[in-house]
């Protein structure tokens, strides 16, 4: 036997041992052993047959090698801007950071890719990564800087007196955090406020003091909460334009549920994008129709089971980093082979820092989230709604539906792009969104009362 087929062969007992004792510890816990026993061994153990195939063709050191050099070479999530902390109802800390306009924003704190305080996964305080990201050079990467550069001089010239300038509240998405805003944080970055803040228990906000006591599980409309209350510390006054990607966009939505006299008093625009306003629970995932019935049955309970087991997924998780990356390329970009390297890394460092149980705590509320309704809080506002053609997760039909309910919003379906449309085409997300900021503004300025 090869020293690659005996690796292999490891990891695929090492995986079958860890699928039985979580079986068997969840078949002692006494609630749906068969079924997510099952579920999980069956995941298991295709991972770990994934990952002998891969062991034995190429080096597990060389791929690590790739990885971190990835890591080292992209800049990405490595802004920072001033930080503020917002507490939820419940207690929980709520992370924010504010880039305030003007020529020398606020400097980028030395970073590790993701620009976490995060290491391993694990939920830290503010403090910062102990490595520099290097500059990304060549061709592209001059084309974009240019690109920037007109953003920016469109901006400014729309924006006019700072006082009438409305502040852009950026709110990510599922198993992600702020720094999935980078390319849009750098292209408004010194022309206008933004905030940019994390989900609870994700990035670097904490673990949801409701979830970790079992007193209330995460919902849409929680979170709906949690953004006014950041909304309260880091913007107390002036106009407003609310961006939220995929669960971001569905807090935006459950904001206007919640207080619309609010939003129709100091939101001035909205985009939301790669979003759903409601009927996740019929999202096929790219699968078989038979197996989304089955996906959507086992999903809550099997991510329930993992969540319970989580020392052990997470070693999992590390033992078959090549597939766990493969599939966030299949669900996070339309057109992976195309995806930059570094892009793509940055997206999978985003998602595998959320831990398993996180994953399992926040995964239920999609099923029964349903704004629809909510959406007509945005109907007198310039909105943009974006989405990718090929995106796995909340299809493009779906930004479709949110477009009708908001008749003059400027819909924007992109060919061969996926969920994370805003790091697969960040030129042509920025220029949608330079120009809602611009109709906002324009909007803010003949909403201001005439001075005597």
């Amino acid at each position: 036997m090869t020293e690659g087929q005996e690796a292999a062969a490891q990891a695929v007992e090492a995986a079958a041992e860890a699928a039985a004792e979580a079986a068997v510890n969840w078949a002692r816990a006494g609630r749906h052993a068969g079924v997510a026993g099952a579920a999980i061994g069956v995941v298991a153990a295709g991972a770990a047959a994934g990952v002998a195939i891969e062991r034995m063709t190429v080096g597990r050191g060389m791929r690590r090698r790739a990885r971190l050099a990835l890591d080292a070479a992209g800049p990405y999530g490595t802004l920072r801007g001033t930080p503020g902390a917002a507490i939820a109802e419940d207690g929980t800390e709520l992370y924010y950071e504010v880039d305030e306009p003007g020529p020398e924003p606020g400097r980028p704190e030395k970073g590790d890719g993701t620009g976490k305080s995060a290491v391993n996964g694990k939920h830290g305080k503010h403090g910062k990564s102990d490595r520099s990201a290097k500059p990304v050079r060549g061709k592209e990467a001059r084309a974009a800087q240019e690109a920037q550069g007109g953003l920016r001089k469109r901006l400014t010239a729309a924006l006019g007196r700072r006082a009438e300038a409305p502040t852009v509240v950026f709110s990510h998405g599922y198993c992600l955090s702020q720094d999935s805003w980078h390319f849009q944080r750098s292209a408004l970055r010194g022309t206008v406020r933004t905030v940019h803040w994390d989900q609870r228990s994700h990035g670097r906000s904490s673990r949801g003091h409701g979830q970790i006591d079992g007193t209330e599980p995460v919902t849409i409309d929680l979170l709906g909460r949690d953004l006014k209350a950041v909304l309260d510390a880091a913007v107390p006054e002036g106009p407003i334009v609310l961006v939220g990607h995929s669960m971001g966009g569905m807090t935006v939505m459950a904001l206007a549920d919640q207080f619309p006299e609010y939003v129709a008093e100091r939101v001035v625009g909205v985009a939301l994008i790669g979003t759903s306003a409601g009927r996740l629970s019929e999202v096929g995932f790219g699968l078989p129709s038979m197996g989304v019935k089955a996906f959507h049955w086992l999903a809550p309970g099997v991510l329930k089971a993992l969540g319970w087991q989580r020392e052990i997924v997470e070693r999992g998780r590390r033992a078959t980093a090549d597939l766990f990356a493969g599939m966030i390329k299949r669900y996070s970009f339309g057109t992976p082979e195309k995806v930059d390297p570094g892009i793509a890394r940055f997206g999978e460092r985003l998602i595998e820092a959320t831990p398993i149980d996180v994953v399992a705590e926040f995964f239920p509320a999609f099923a029964v989230h349903d704004k629809t309704e909510a959406l007509v809080a945005y109907d007198a506002v310039p909105a943009l709604v974006l989405a990718g053609e090929s995106d796995l997760i909340t299809p493009a039909d779906h930004s479709r539906t949110i477009a009708e309910m908001l008749p003059d919003a400027d819909l924007v379906c992109v060919p061969g792009a996926g969920h994370l449309v805003m790091l697969e085409r960040p030129e042509l997300v920025n220029d949608h969104l330079v120009s809602l900021v611009e109709r906002a503004s324009a909007t803010a300025r003949s909403s201001r009362p005439a001075r005597a």
